[in-house]
């Protein structure tokens, strides 16, 4: 069963076609990844999902829900959940603060109750707080959980990102680049608490990334695209065999050969 469908859809600027033509589905519990080259048209993918970009044509249901048109704060309500490219994070408030701000769509009190500290503020901010060290406990941050994030490694940032993504309790997650500028020790961290995303917590992922091997280790499914349109969409198997995609992405020392 699907919970996204996207289908036929085309986003231009002023007569630049960003994506044209683009249609794929994203199963329960699937990690699908979107590859291709810069300016390909991946991040926009991720725009239009999350309701930054409204797109002139095509259909994007999630959940059963029409999502084109639909404000990004309705979006993250509907349950997408989303990392960045580059950190977006507030580096002087700590990890616990970080993450906190991933459960404001599961809070509910006004600011009467939150200035008296009573009843369903207090509740409701104990609560969260149970959800948040639930977070930093799977993601291994314990160490890390008072301190600014501007004072953190690169990778641990990186880490408190998907940590405040997955503080929403998504039922979709969108993974931009998310081993951007990692080094090796640091990669193979991310890529555990990928798998372990997706094993122990269900959520399906859609990812953008442009490290090959994590994407042919982790992914069910490839989409390749090239100049906004898709070129090539199967498991990493049939993407590494295809000729179109050897020559333009992967280059040939990464073909593997066919039992």
């Amino acid at each position: 069963m699907s919970i996204l469908q996207v289908s036929d859809v085309r986003l231009a600027f002023d007569g630049v076609v960003a994506v044209d033509g683009v249609s794929f589905e994203v199963g329960e519990g699937e990690l699908f990844a979107v590859i291709g080259p810069n300016g390909a048209g991946k991040t926009s993918i991720f725009n239009v999902l999350s309701g930054v970009y409204r797109p002139q044509r095509g259909s994007v249901r999630f959940a059963g829900q029409d999502l084109v048109g639909m404000r990004p704060h309705r979006v993250a309500a509907a349950g997408m959940a989303r990392t960045f490219q580059n950190i977006e994070l507030f580096s002087h408030l700590t990890v616990v603060d970080n993450l906190m701000l991933g459960r404001h769509n599961h809070m509910r009190y006004g600011a009467l109750s939150a200035f008296l500290w009573l009843g369903r503020a207090r509740r409701e901010e104990l609560e969260n707080r149970a959800a948040v060290e639930r977070v930093i406990d799977f993601l291994e941050l314990e160490q890390w959980r008072r301190l600014p994030v501007g004072l953190l490694p690169y990778g641990v940032q990186k880490r408190v990102e998907l940590g405040r993504a997955l503080a929403m309790e998504p039922r979709l997650l969108l993974l931009d680049e998310p081993v951007a500028g990692m080094n090796v020790e640091e990669t193979e961290d991310m890529a555990r608490f990928i798998l372990d995303v997706r094993e122990e917590l269900s959520i399906p992922m859609i990812m953008v990334e442009h490290d090959m091997g994590l994407v042919m280790d982790l992914a069910d499914r490839v989409m390749v695209m090239d100049f906004g349109r898709p070129i090539r969409t199967g498991t990493p198997a049939e993407v590494q065999q295809d000729p179109d995609v050897i020559r333009a992405y992967l280059g040939e020392q990464h073909r593997s050969v066919a039992p």
